[in-house]
């Protein structure tokens, strides 16, 4: 069972408490400074009110800059995995890109 902590964090001047797992500290840490400044950028502008509202538009701009990182088509996944396996055939002692910790999205 992986041991819980709690971590707390600001949004918009507001603090919340989050459960996370022991050693994701530093990623939830980024992740809530990453959703500040977001939600931060939609008040400055101003056109969005009430900090719901804001908080959907940032999740919405959030959710569509992840979808412009992962691969289109077949051609783009198919090239992917092509470099992947070369990747893999160089590195000496190292049976997979999984190994270093590296996601492409499989």
């Amino acid at each position: 069972m992986t041991e819980q902590k709690t971590l707390s964090v600001t949004i918009l001047d507001r603090d919340y408490l989050v459960a996370c797992p022991s050693g994701q500290e530093k990623k939830l840490t980024e992740a809530a400074e990453t959703l500040n400044e977001k939600m931060r950028e939609i008040r400055e502008h101003g056109k969005v009110f009430g900090i719901e509202r804001i908080a959907v538009m940032a999740a919405l701009n959030l959710t569509h800059e992840l979808l412009q990182t992962r691969p289109e088509s077949a051609t783009d996944r198919t090239a992917l995995d092509r470099l992947h396996a070369k990747l893999d055939s160089a590195l000496p002692g190292a049976n997979s890109l999984d190994s270093l910790g590296l996601d492409l999205g499989d």
